[in-house]
């Protein structure tokens, strides 16, 4: 049945009471590695190589921190899935119309620059392994590439592909690691908390950079493409995003080594743009040698590409809803599913208008909007979630304990900071 706009949210779409199933009796590759994936992309990647680069293995500790907080939010969103049967959006809902004020201009703004942004950060290392084609080629045809899969595919070809760069990105970057001898008696005592002159900055940037924004949210939607849709799911889904994000913390943590292994070493430094991998590339060809410089950068493309397939996924499955939800469709209408009009609305949105940002010069107000959005999204997303699992919209059974609240507090607080330092730096660059 259509829901009014004025009508209360109905009862708990699933039993909170049911047996929980073991997760031995599931594969661990699902969901969470989808997320933990698409949520690293060059940015974070970037961001973790000028730390190591400036500060050795200092700040390595903020990587676990990070993997620490990620789960802890991840978790969260898919444990209100499971107990309610309900997607995080509707949750928001039941906040107040000031979250649908807000995650409407944000996820249009969001895709529409994203859409650029990562369509060239995967032609970056391709543009440079194959220089035939111009980065704008490149860009495009990664774009459509992703297009494809996820317009023709369903969730299990995503979760298939994205295992397959997962492992291929996974090898390559932390065998480069290890490749380049790390000084483990250093490395061990960067695992130590301590915050350098100066580095501020850093370590808050770092603890929050581990695995995504906007993607974060997205993980009870695949849950329920997954088919994975009540509590008895609940073992299951805490150990399949655990996994994944142990992995992807030790992939980043991999990146941090080369980061000071290879830069802080020779007292090297990379450009902060996305670019600044491909100078650490040119550093590794220099240093190592053509083969392994070439290899970082299939590394950097595989972790790049697997960004595109997952957002054109699962951001597309949240965009559906929200848009189901304002058109007061039923939940899990046809429309708001993988395949459904809505779902390829926003598959659209994020592949073709972004190309114009190919041939346009900076577009500051959009720059500066998706900039101020961007960094509110963290913070809104621990404060909902410490608001929603400690409150009746969750069976008692699946609310949150003591350890949660205390890890989401800290992501709250966490991230309300880093959000005003962005905020401040997104309006500095652009009037600059």
């Amino acid at each position: 049945m259509n829901r009014t706009p004025h009508e209360k949210f109905p009862p708990h779409l699933v039993d909170p009471n049911e047996p929980v199933d073991t997760a031995r009796k599931y594969k661990i590759i699902g969901p969470g590695l989808v997320v933990a994936a698409t949520g690293i992309g060059a940015p974070d990647l970037v961001a973790t190589l000028v730390a190591g680069s400036k500060y050795g293995y200092a700040l390595l500790w903020t990587v676990v921190i990070g993997v620490i907080m990620k789960i802890v939010l991840v978790e969260g969103a898919g444990r209100y899935s499971l107990a309610t049967g309900r997607t995080i959006f509707e949750g928001w809902r039941t906040l107040g119309p000031w979250t649908t004020w807000y995650f409407g201009p944000y996820i249009l703004i969001w895709g529409f620059v994203y859409g650029a942004t990562g369509m060239s950060a995967a032609a970056m290392p391709l543009a440079v392994l194959f220089p035939a084609l111009p980065l704008w080629a490149w860009a495009i045809i990664m774009g459509l590439s992703g297009f494809v899969i996820v317009w023709l595919g369903k969730y299990s070809m995503v979760e298939k592909i994205t295992a397959v760069l997962v492992g291929l990105m996974f090898l390559l970057i932390v065998g480069l690691s290890i490749y380049t001898i790390p000084n483990l008696p250093d490395l061990f005592r960067g695992l130590v908390p301590m915050i350098p002159g100066g580095s501020v900055t850093y370590t808050l940037a770092l603890a929050g950079s581990v695995g995504g924004t906007i993607t974060l949210a997205a993980y009870g939607y695949w849950l329920r493409e997954k088919g994975w849709y009540s509590p008895k799911f609940m073992r299951v889904m805490q150990l399949d995003n655990t996994v994944a994000y142990v992995i992807s913390g030790i992939f980043v943590a991999a990146t941090f080594v080369l980061g000071v292994e290879v830069l802080y070493s020779a007292g090297l430094a990379v450009s902060s743009s996305d670019k600044g991998l491909l100078d650490l590339a040119d550093i590794l060809k220099d240093r190592y040698g053509v083969v392994i410089g070439n290899l970082f950068l299939i590394g950097f493309w595989a972790a790049s590409y697997s960004s595109i397939i997952g957002v054109w996924s699962g951001v597309s499955l949240m965009f559906a809803d929200f848009w189901g939800n304002i058109r007061r469709k039923p939940t899990n209408h046809p429309d708001t599913l993988t395949g459904g009009k809505y779902f390829k609305f926003y598959v659209l949105w994020l592949t073709f208008p972004p190309m114009i940002l190919f041939l346009m010069d900076r577009p500051i107000f959009l720059i500066l909007l998706y900039g101020v959005l961007g960094a509110l999204f963290m913070p809104f997303l621990a404060v909902t979630l410490l608001w929603i699992l400690n409150t009746k919209r969750v069976p008692e059974r699946w609310r949150n304990g003591w350890f949660t609240n205390s890890i989401l507090t800290i992501c709250a607080v966490l991230f309300i900071s880093l959000g005003i330092y962005q905020c401040t730096e997104a309006i500095v660059r652009v009037l600059n």
